[in-house]
């Protein structure tokens, strides 16, 4: 069964790997699909990994376009690097959602008739995989050496508002697939149908390309 309290232990645990060795090359592909007759186990913790993973990689990324002494071509470069991995980023969210539906199906689920949640588990699991990352590096600031005492206080508390934050995401993720596998309400898969990354939609892309 989907447990919100092991998927918050797997982002700090991968974060922490990751932060202490080079995190393992991005994956090629979509989150292979659960068969609908499997248990939700370890091919369920393997595809948030990896979700997690493109998470990881773009904060990064991020931080690289933000250093004062890059140059016009290096914020290019790295604007695109941000693109694709926010576009794998959100296919693998969506790639959670479709495995969980795949393995609700055959069991009548999530009910048509229940009332309709607004966001997916996929989506909150993005965002817990986000809160994640926020922890781990505000709690690296509240004990940076050589900070000022101010300093540490102020990412002291800005650490118990996150963890507070994620604490009740996990318990509203909990709640949403208990509420699912009861029949007392149900989500949707909802494509995010990104623009920009297609040639044939974004018009300062097509618009260049000769006919």
């Amino acid at each position: 069964m989907l447990s919100s309290s092991e998927i918050v232990a797997l982002h700090d645990r991968q974060t922490r790997l990751w932060h202490e060795a080079q995190p393992p090359s991005a994956a090629s592909g979509p989150c292979e699909a659960f068969s609908p007759t499997a248990a939700l186990g370890a091919a369920w913790l393997e595809a948030v990994a990896q979700q997690h993973r493109a998470n990881f990689e773009l904060w990064h990324i991020e931080d690289e376009a933000r250093t004062p002494a890059a140059s016009d071509a290096d914020l290019a470069a790295v604007k695109r690097r941000i693109d694709r991995t926010n576009q794998r980023r959100n296919d693998l969210a969506e790639a959670l959602d479709v495995a969980l539906l795949a393995w609700l199906e055959p069991q009548g689920l999530p009910c048509p008739h229940a009332a309709l949640h607004s966001e997916s588990p996929g989506l909150i699991v993005d965002r817990l995989s986000i809160l994640a990352l926020k922890i781990y590096h505000t709690r690296e600031e509240a004990e940076r050496p050589g900070a000022t005492a101010e300093h540490h206080q102020r990412n002291r508390q800005r650490l118990a508002i996150l963890e507070e934050q994620r604490s009740d995401l996990a318990g509203c993720l909990q709640a949403l697939w208990e509420q699912t596998l009861a029949g007392a309400r149900r989500f949707k898969l909802y494509r995010q149908l990104k623009m920009y990354n297609d040639p044939a939609l974004n018009p300062s892309i097509y618009r260049k390309i000769a006919p």
